[in-house]
């Protein structure tokens, strides 16, 4: 998600089974009970959201006290398309897999498999690093919190966009990623290490992630249709397509497959199977029928339940746009796969997912038994945002007559005109008359970064071009900015992550390292362009003559 979405989105924002899955009776089909009169709005208030923040479709689901009040579609699957967005449209929910990834460790907790205080090392025994230290005392629930002393979203080039890396190698390239801060610290937002999470789960269920999750959660609690790989949608026609910002257009896009970072994201599913992973998650773990021998079922137990929604890693709270004052937190942490928050003096667990073209969110008020999803295929923070409180508003307080959509929207406006200016602003202020130190066919050639590995730069007919060697979507043009310093616009105009290029020369007049960074501050953050740091690939020296 972008830096100011993200923003936004964080400031408002017994024992396991004992039959196997294939003796658990199916999961009843979901029936929607009667709507309360609070959501008698609810189809004004999407349609509403969709033309504000330029949404071609959402799904919603709303379940409370076991029940479901709502599993509706609304909009299109792809733009310039008829098919309209059902309860059974599936959209990637990016992180949002994370909670999925928590309770299938917390079903093996519960089998005596692992503990959630055990070395990583103890079931990774070739997992490491950058600190021998943090080595030796990363724990399984380290794993989960973000607070391993990465910097936010460190090593996410490693999946993001798609690239050719294999989990394990995501997983070695750990060790030459250098921290932002100790150990356990500071709470900073992470990808990578869920990833080691789902090898872990891999690696104690003897089969790997989407796997084990189809068998021990999907299949228990009823949600067929859902899947681990945007390769099992294939001849599904009910999927929603991604669309992102073009231009500030809204714009039909490819999706961006991640089979590498299983264990992080993965999950694609829908309005009716996401109300029945929220009525299990509100029930404790428990499931909605019993199992074969006619006892309670459960996925995972009350003691575990417990443990995902207990506060691990403070967060700061901050102060929001007076506009949205009473969104303000008082606490703020993560748990184990989620968020966690007060809402005016109820606890929220809650979660948000961004991948290429798709966000959503998903809002669990325990107290209530009420739980919120949103699941929209364009990027925008601000959709998610405003429908969260508008139905918080409605459901929890029931007389809030807030207009918290009116009021999101012009926060968000308010935000990407600064940013606008901002860039503006640089723009006008560079030395657009300076040249660059050495001729332009001396920057072309590899570079390597000790994490990523190999960046390619090469004249292609005419044009300087910027490669890096293992994401394939990861190819633009170089312009000169001022002095050695170049923007690279990407091929891929939906990616809204062109970056400066900046060279650093030796006093010989040779190259010492090429670094890069976001133009702007409203690219997600995934694209840890900072983090590289690129030096080059020094040619061998040809034989000496006979």
């Amino acid at each position: 998600m972008n830096r100011i979405a993200a923003a936004l989105l964080i400031a408002f924002s017994g024992a396991a089974l004992a039959q196997t899955p294939a003796a658990v009776a199916p999961a009843a089909p979901v029936a929607a009970s009667t709507a309360p009169l609070q959501l008698t709005n609810l189809s004004a208030d999407v349609e509403r959201v969709m033309k504000q923040f330029d949404v071609p479709g959402i799904a919603i689901a709303i379940v409370k006290d076991g029940q479901v009040l709502a599993t509706r579609g609304f909009g299109v699957r792809k733009l310039g398309s008829p098919e309209k967005v059902d309860a059974k449209t599936l959209f990637e929910v990016a992180s949002n897999s994370k909670a999925f990834t928590a309770a299938a460790l917390a079903m093996l907790v519960d089998e005596g498999k692992l503990a959630w205080d055990d070395p990583v090392t103890k079931h990774l025994p070739d997992f490491q690093m950058y600190d021998a230290y943090v080595t030796h005392e990363m724990t399984v629930r380290d794993l989960l919190t973000h607070r391993s002393g990465l910097g936010l979203g460190a090593g996410d080039l490693l999946w993001w966009p798609t690239t050719s890396f294999t989990t394990d190698e995501i997983i070695h390239k750990l060790r030459f990623i250098a921290p932002s801060t100790s150990f356990r610290s500071s709470y900073a937002y992470d990808n990578l290490l869920y990833i080691v999470a789902g090898k872990i789960i891999a690696a104690k269920s003897g089969k790997n992630w989407g796997e084990t999750i189809h068998e021990r959660i999907l299949a228990p609690v009823g949600m067929a249709t859902t899947t681990t790989s945007l390769a099992e949608n294939e001849g599904n026609p009910n999927v929603a397509n991604a669309h992102s910002k073009i231009n500030d257009k809204i714009a039909a896009v490819k999706a961006m497959p991640v089979p590498n970072a299983v264990g992080a994201v993965g999950i694609n599913t829908n309005a009716e199977d996401i109300a029945r992973w929220m009525n299990v998650l509100l029930a404790g773990g428990k499931l909605p029928h019993a199992g074969a021998d006619g006892k309670e079922a459960r996925l995972f137990s009350e003691k575990q339940a417990r443990e995902l929604w207990t506060a691990q890693t403070p967060m700061r709270t901050g102060t929001p746009n007076a506009k949205l004052a009473g969104t303000k937190a008082n606490f703020a942490a993560y748990g184990l796969g989620f968020q966690l928050r007060d809402y005016h003096g109820r606890l929220l667990a809650l979660h948000s997912g961004a991948l290429q073209g798709f966000y959503s969110k998903v809002v669990l008020v325990p107290e209530e038994k009420l739980g919120i999803a949103i699941l929209t295929n364009a990027e925008s923070g601000g959709s998610l945002n405003a429908l969260q409180w508008q139905l918080l508003g409605r459901l929890v307080d029931r007389d809030d007559k807030t207009d918290w959509i009116g009021a999101v929207a012009a926060v968000e406006d308010e935000m990407h005109a600064k940013e606008k200016a901002r860039l503006a602003k640089n723009s006008a202020a560079r030395a657009a008359k300076s040249q660059p130190s050495l001729a332009r066919t001396a920057y072309d050639g590899d570079y390597q970064d000790l994490w990523y590995g190999i960046a390619t730069i090469k004249h292609v007919g005419g044009r300087q071009v910027l490669s890096l060697s293992r994401t394939p979507d990861l190819t633009g043009e170089l312009e000169h900015y001022q002095h050695d310093t170049f923007i690279v616009r990407w091929k891929e105009r939906n990616f809204n992550a062109d970056a400066y290029v900046t060279f650093a020369l030796n006093p010989d007049g040779s190259i010492e390292r090429m670094k890069m960074q976001p133009i702007s501050t409203e690219t997600d953050f995934s694209y840890d362009f900072q983090d590289l740091n690129f030096t080059p690939v020094k040619k061998p020296k040809s034989a000496a003559p006979d």
